[in-house]
């Protein structure tokens, strides 16, 4: 997919690295504290995958996302905590359809 085919996908990206240039928060601990809030909210996947780059920028690991919620499941609850899991996952699955559509566009651009 180009970036044309995802203009809100772009739009929302781009909002998240302004307010990473705008905070007084380090990036890592503003992403730290952005997946937390994804979390509390009950987010959707689109939403995870809108701070996915800004997330691996920073240094977010796997690990780190897991010990956010171990971190927040006592405030939000087992239900956010798991539904966000699941959102992440497909999440996930969404950046992995997408690589592969992008890798096999410039595969046939070669051919």
């Amino acid at each position: 997919m180009t970036a044309a085919q995802t203009p809100v996908l772009d739009t929302l990206a781009d909002l998240t690295a302004i307010s990473l240039e705008r905070c007084a928060l380090p990036p890592r601990e503003l992403m730290l504290a952005r997946i937390a809030a994804l979390i509390a909210v009950d987010a959707p996947p689109a939403s995870y995958m809108a701070n996915a780059g800004a997330a691996a920028d920073s240094g977010i690991t796997g690990e780190d996302v897991q010990a956010i919620m171990i971190g927040v499941a006592p405030v939000v609850g087992t239900t956010k905590v798991v539904a966000s899991a699941g959102n992440i996952f497909r999440a996930l699955g969404f950046a992995i359809m997408v690589a592969e559509a992008e890798m096999a566009e410039a595969t046939d651009a070669k051919q």
